[in-house]
């Protein structure tokens, strides 16, 4: 079953976004092959046996093991597909996306399907609002539409009284989403929420239940008073931004939110309770399904709570001795079935996150926690599982937090055996206290003290364990590090036995082997990178940009975010970046801003500039959303702006004005000439021709400016080398060193053979990050050079 139900994950995650008809047709396909395989043998012996008086003898076992798995794996594809093609149909019926890509003024009604999240506490301006509404009417260019569609409401502080279940009219402007995204369509409202009925009953008793938990929750030390409605009822939004990071850091994220995890605890607690409580066994499932159906509704029956709440119960069959058999049948049923119910959890971290872990208790606990065990002391010797448990779902989990930090947690083992310990109670009295809040506060309040020892006990090892020197190990970024990590693991899964039977026999070797692996493991880049006097770095972050100018020690201006955020994330780790005095986006593309998250996890940002063109919107919002959540300021620039940092100064060249010809975006380009020591660059963001011209006149009128232009030493050349550049603007410049930011076997043929010309002909060195790895520019005196790092 663990075969099939991966195949159809992988098929669901990769064919999100296609066309309804393609995926019924590939279902149709799938099914009928899959029909093929289990009908047709046994049909085609039936008619040898009427056709002969003999019959034949059959397949061998294994190949008809093959041929089931194989039919059952083209069966949950099928499913998948047909789920995804339907609610896919769904959700594009009707005018919404339409409506959004025109940016259309409109007025919807429909249900709030997620709670009320406040991002933000900006010194910009105020917080903003998220919640997911399912549109069942939407109203727009002079037509009204019944839909079922999920829209995603981006708010003021004024609609944070909406409820979870409540129906509301919205009057507001609609942007397009991302292809493949769970939700259609952006709203923006335009004045208060009007509502147009309260929730049901069983979701106001949940909210009170919520709400009591909350102001139990409200004495308490920031720490606790963020982590105990995130463990009971999925609640972050009060959890301090440093604790979060650091909780990433050390693997431990899975703690900050309602995870399989806190299910299990909770029913393992119920089902105890029961026990002494004398209820007879039969009815005990009975008692579980209750408290499990009440956990649910109180921390909200989203997709992400159904798969913690499905994660959580099949953990517990698994370490049940008598279900231990039936554990990975029932997680592969369970990975279809949620596939069918939802596709959009195919690319959900959380899912993956979930799955992988509940895979690794499933499969490991039991026999590594045996093999600990008999190395333990007699009385401790029964604690192997429990130290099995996170090394397992480690082991499980750690090519996908590859993808979300770019680094390898040597530390996160030993902060989940630390914390293990501690969720189980903080859970159990944070359920308690929700439970009785509203009939006797106090001892809520009590309660929730009793919960909260354990609850800044995990706080305290989080970032206890963040501070750990050497606690992550750099890694190769992306699917590829992902990749790498998933070979090693599965390698020393496989072989591990054998390693260790020929380390008892050679130990002196092992012990050797064992040194050279931590000597080549440990970090050496210290004396490597970053180079003595490195004044610029060009990261290499794939197809975009991300620019590094450095400032004082552990501080820098970051110019653009690049496309992936576990890439600027490691390429400031690479250079022991802990401050970002700024972050400058010259303008709101996904190779510009999207990495933007991996910047701010873990360090300071006082500020972000910006082209003064919020354009593509989607792109805007979410820069707006990122900086907001971290109470970040967001300042437009403009030709003439002048900006100074310790050893930096920047004068901004571009935009001027708005240029309508062309990619808008790219030519509001934000353009900078800076001076960092002895070194002078000229940043061109993505302009392309039509505002390099407009650039190159602006230069030619102004004395300043044609004096700087002659002086370069160094360009970033627009665009990733386009060959939509203009070329009088770079015989201008002639600077000695262009740097080209640009992904290895881009789809867009960067950099242009023209581009490449222009340049080699008005006499630059190129240097590419998708040759070379991240290119440094360094100083020492007034000597200037280049270096980089290989990939």
């Amino acid at each position: 079953m663990l075969v099939p139900a991966l195949t159809a994950w992988a098929v669901s995650a990769g064919t999100l976004g296609v066309r309804p008809l393609v995926l019924v047709v590939a279902a149709t396909c799938c099914a009928s092959v899959a029909a093929g395989l289990l009908w047709g043998p046994p049909l085609l012996r039936v008619l040898r046996h009427r056709s002969r008086s003999w019959t034949t003898p059959g397949s061998a076992p294994g190949s008809q093991g093959a041929v089931a798995v194989a039919a059952l794996a083209l069966g949950a594809v099928a499913l998948v597909l047909a789920s995804t093609a339907g609610y896919t149909a769904a959700r594009e019926a009707g005018p919404v996306r339409a409506l959004a890509e025109e940016r259309a003024m409109v007025t919807v009604t429909g249900v709030v399907t997620k709670d009320p999240v406040v991002v933000g506490g900006s010194r910009l301006d105020g917080s903003t609002v998220r919640f997911t509404l399912r549109v069942s009417e939407v109203t727009g260019r002079g037509r009204v539409a019944r839909v079922s569609t999920p829209v995603l409401v981006i708010a003021t502080e004024a609609w944070e009284s909406v409820r979870w279940h409540e129906r509301v009219r919205v009057q507001g402007t609609m942007v397009a989403s991302e292809p493949g995204d769970d939700v259609v369509a952006i709203l923006r409202p335009r004045g208060a929420p009007r509502s147009l009925g309260a929730p049901g009953l069983v979701a106001r008793a949940a909210e009170h239940l919520r709400t009591g938990l909350r102001q139990a929750a409200a004495p308490l030390p920031s720490d606790a008073r963020g982590l105990l409605p995130a463990l009971v009822i999925g609640d972050t939004s009060r959890t301090p931004q440093d604790l979060t990071d650091a909780m990433l850091a050390t693997g431990m994220t899975h703690l900050s939110a309602v995870s399989g995890s806190n299910v299990a605890i909770v029913l393992a607690f119920a089902l105890g309770g029961a026990s002494l409580a004398g209820v007879r066994r039969r009815w005990r499932p009975l008692v579980a399904v209750l408290v499990l159906a009440g956990f649910v509704v109180l921390a909200r029956p989203e997709p992400s709570v159904i798969r913690a709440a499905t994660m959580g119960t099949i953990g517990l069959i698994g370490l049940s001795r008598s279900r231990r058999a039936a554990g990975i049948p029932v997680l592969s049923a369970a990975v279809v079935v949620l596939l069918v119910v939802d596709p959009w959890l195919s690319r959900s971290y959380g899912f993956a996150l979930s799955t992988l872990a509940t895979l690794g208790l499933l499969l490991f606990t039991r026999p590594w926690g045996d093999a600990i065990g008999r190395r333990l002391p007699g009385r401790v010797r029964s604690w192997g599982p429990a130290f099995a448990i996170p090394v397992a779902a480690q082991a499980m989990c750690a090519p996908v937090v590859v993808l979300l930090q770019g680094s390898v947690s040597v530390v996160g083992v030993l902060a989940n055996l630390l914390a293990a310990p501690l969720v189980a109670p903080a859970t159990v009295a944070g359920v308690a206290a929700a439970s009785v809040a509203p009939i006797w506060p106090f001892g809520a309040r009590l309660l929730c003290w009793v919960g909260a020892l354990p609850a800044l006990g995990i706080a305290w090892v989080a970032r206890t364990c963040a501070t750990i020197p050497g606690g992550t190990l750099p890694w190769p970024d992306g699917a590829p590090g992902a990749i790498l990590l998933t070979a090693l693991t599965v390698f020393v899964l496989v072989s591990g036995r054998w390693w260790t039977h020929r380390a008892r026999l050679h130990p002196v070797v092992a012990t050797s082997v064992c040194l050279l692996v931590v000597a080549a493991a440990a970090p050496t880049s210290a004396a490597t990178w970053p180079p003595p006097g490195w004044r610029f770095v060009a990261c290499d972050v794939g197809q975009g940009d991300g620019l590094v100018l450095a400032t004082t020690p552990g501080h820098a201006v970051l110019v653009d975010a690049g496309p992936d955020p576990a890439a600027i994330n490691a390429c400031l780790r690479r250079l022991r970046v802990s401050v970002l005095d700024s972050v400058v986006l010259s303008h709101f593309h996904a190779d510009h801003v999207d990495g933007l998250p991996g910047a701010l996890a873990g360090r300071e940002v006082r500020e972000i500039l910006a082209s003064p063109v919020r354009e593509p919107p989607y792109q805007w919002t979410e820069v707006e959303t990122w900086a907001r959540a971290r109470g970040i300021p967001i300042r437009d620039l403009a030709a003439g702006d002048h900006l100074a940092w310790p050893g930096v100064t920047a004068d901004v060249w571009w935009p001027a004005r708005r240029i309508a010809s062309g990619s808008v975006p790219n030519n509001a380009s934000v353009v900078l000439a800076v001076r960092s020591g002895p070194v002078d660059l000229l940043l061109l963001g993505d302009v392309e021709r039509e505002a390099a011209h407009a650039l190159l006149l602006e230069t030619r009128r102004s004395s300043p400016m044609s004096a700087q232009a002659a002086g370069f030493d160094v360009v970033k050349v627009a665009h990733h080398g386009s060959s939509n550049l203009d070329e009088d603007l770079m015989e201008l410049v002639r600077a000695p060193v262009a740097v080209i930011s640009v992904g290895k076997d881009n789809d867009y043929g960067h950099p242009s053979p023209k581009a490449l010309e222009v340049l080699r002909r008005n006499g630059y060195a190129v240097y590419r990050t998708d040759q070379r790895g991240d290119v440094a520019i360094v100083a020492n005196g007034d000597t200037v050079g280049v270096t980089w790092r290989r990939r």
